[in-house]
C-alpha cells in the first residue's frame, strides 16, 4: 500500500505540490497520474522516488515511512523511470538489463538473475533480436522499452514511470500498457505511470488520480475521474465520453473551451 499525505514540494521556494493526500494505493493497481502540462506530475514522481526533498508530508509504502530510510534503502522498493532517459552508454542491451537486475537487492540474490529471464523479459516487451545491440545505437523508442526492461526485471515494489509511451507508436503503447498491467497484477506491484493519452488511461488503468498546479481534481476509478466536467477543468478543453465500437469508454475533443463573458 502507498500512503501519501500532506505532500508538500517546493523548488527555490515556489510550491510546485502546495499541499497533497492521496486515498491509500493498493498493490496490483495500476495508476495513471494525469493533467496538464506543469501540473506537478513529474514533480510528483521525483519526490516519491526520493529524488526530491519533501517540505513537509509523508510517504509510506507497506507501512514503512520512506522518508526515514536512506537513499539507498528507498531504491530497493521503489524504481523511478525518468521521461528523458539518460545518455546512452557503449553497453549491450542484455548486459544492461542484467546489470539492472543484479544492482537490485528484491533479486533475493544476484546470481538468482538468470539470462532466461532477461531474454524472456526482452522476448515479451518485442526486442529480444535487439539483445547484442549496443544502446548508443538505438533509436528513442527501443531505449524506452529497454529502460522499461531494466525497471521491470527488478520487481519493484513502487514503480514510477514518467511517460514512458512517449516516444513509441500505437502498436506499441498498446502492447506495453498490455504487459505494465499483467506485470502489475502478476507480481503485486503498485505502478504509478503518467499519461497524456487520456484514452490509453480509460482502457488500460486500474485508478486515476488528476492533478493540476500540484493540486489534486479527481482520483477514483478512471471512469469517475475522467469526466467532462474535469477536462474542461483541468485542460481547458470540451468533450464528450462515448463508447467505442467494441463498447469501452472514449474521449472525443470538441474543441477548446468557450471563455466565460
Amino acid at each position: 500500500m502507498l500512503e501519501v499525505n500532506q505532500l508538500q514540494v517546493a523548488y527555490r521556494k515556489q510550491a510546485i505540490i502546495p499541499d497533497l493526500t492521496l486515498q491509500p494505493l493498493q498493490q496490483g493497481q495500476l495508476v495513471s497520474l494525469l493533467g496538464p502540462n506543469g501540473s506537478g506530475k513529474s514533480t510528483l514522481l521525483k519526490a516519491l522516488a526520493g529524488l526530491l526533498p519533501l517540505k513537509h508530508g509523508s510517504v509510506r509504502l507497506n507501512g514503512q515511512n520512506l522518508n526515514k530510510i536512506s537513499f539507498e534503502q528507498r531504491a530497493q522498493h521503489v524504481v523511478y523511470l525518468p521521461q528523458s532517459l539518460p545518455a546512452s552508454v557503449h553497453l549491450r542491451v542484455l548486459e544492461s538489463v542484467l546489470v539492472a537486475a543484479r544492482a537490485s537487492a528484491l533479486s533475493a540474490d544476484a546470481g538468482q538473475v538468470h539470462l532466461d529471464q532477461v531474454m524472456m523479459l526482452l522476448q515479451r516487451l518485442g526486442i529480444e533480436h535487439l539483445s547484442m545491440h549496443y544502446l548508443d545505437q538505438l533509436s528513442g523508442g527501443q531505449k524506452q522499452l529497454v529502460g522499461l526492461a531494466q525497471a521491470l526485471i527488478r520487481r519493484p515494489r513502487l514503480l514510477l514511470l514518467d511517460e514512458p509511451l512517449s516516444a513509441l507508436d500505437l502498436n506499441y503503447q498498446f502492447h506495453v500498457m498490455d504487459l505494465l498491467r499483467q506485470e502489475t497484477h502478476e507480481h503485486g506491484l503498485i505502478t504509478l505511470i503518467v499519461l497524456h493519452d487520456l484514452n490509453v488511461a480509460l482502457r488500460h488503468s486500474d485508478y486515476a488520480v488528476m492533478i493540476k498546479g500540484g493540486t489534486l481534481l479527481g482520483e477514483g476509478t478512471p471512469a469517475t475521474v475522467i469526466t467532462p466536467a474535469a477536462l474542461a477543468d483541468g485542460y481547458g478543453v470540451e468533450t464528450r465520453i462515448e463508447p467505442c465500437s467494441r463498447g469501452m469508454l472514449q474521449v472525443l475533443i470538441d474543441g477548446l473551451q468557450a471563455p466565460v463573458r
